[in-house]
């Protein structure tokens, strides 16, 4: 496999998974190695196409724009609550 077409598999995984997933979920999902994955991660990473967030032990991966979404409209439903409290 071509290194843009498991480039474009990761990118595809990731806009299915707006919830984002660790380098062992996508690497499971896309039938590739973990460093397979990993290679290809930290290379989108780098481009700036996707981000990752550490929670504990773990990082999550996301999908630069689903992310900033979902951070987005986590401040709006937040300071909804605000008001309204």
């Amino acid at each position: 496999m071509k290194k843009t077409k498991k480039k474009e598999i990761i990118f595809n995984i990731l806009k299915e998974h707006h919830d984002g997933l660790t380098v062992q979920e996508i690497s499971e999902i896309g039938k590739m190695s973990r460093i397979t994955a990993t290679i290809y991660v930290h290379e989108l990473l780098g481009e700036g196409t996707i981000t990752e967030r550490k929670i504990g032990a773990y990082r999550l991966f996301f999908l630069k724009e689903n992310y900033l979404e979902s951070v987005k409209e986590k401040e709006i439903i937040q300071k909804i609550k605000e008001k309204i409290s």
